[in-house]
């Protein structure tokens, strides 16, 4: 399913349309080029879930863990180029119990648990962003057919 962001906030809202139907275990991967919105994706999703505080990009910690409705773990992988068994071991506490959103996933291909949505976002022209969102579940994209973006 692809769908157009105009601005920040609007990126926010598609997220948290595609978070509503999202429970613990379930893993989302965001992927796109730097600077086009996957921590905003992640913003958006989680305060969807319940999170209320600041939602930053762990790009120099690589995870953080909020508190929401369910937990929610926000990873990112930039600095990674794999994922290896050590790694994996400081991981793996971030998927216990929440829902989990992985940045740069390319970087834990073949390590990581398999994702229920995969997100791709992508520069189209200045602003807009194109949004899509990859799943083998319909009943997840099924929310998403409310969303007022679409190209």
């Amino acid at each position: 399913m692809q769908l157009l962001s105009n601005s920040a906030a609007e990126t926010e809202r598609l997220a948290g349309l595609l978070a509503d139907a999202l429970e613990p275990g379930d893993v989302v991967t965001v992927a796109g080029e730097l600077g086009v919105g996957k921590t905003t994706f992640v913003r958006g999703a989680c305060r969807a879930l319940g999170v209320e505080g600041p939602v930053t990009s762990p790009t120099y910690t690589i995870g953080h863990r909020y508190q929401g409705r369910p937990m929610v773990s926000h990873l990112d992988l930039y600095r990674l180029s794999s994922v290896s068994a050590a790694e994996w071991g400081d991981l793996e506490p971030y998927f216990s119990d929440a829902v989990v959103f992985v940045e740069w996933p390319e970087a834990g291909a073949g390590a990581l648990p398999p994702a229920r949505a995969e997100v791709s976002l992508e520069h189209d022209g200045d602003t807009r962003r194109r949004i899509t969102i990859e799943s083998s579940d319909p009943t997840l994209l099924a929310g998403l057919d409310r969303a007022d973006a679409r190209p």
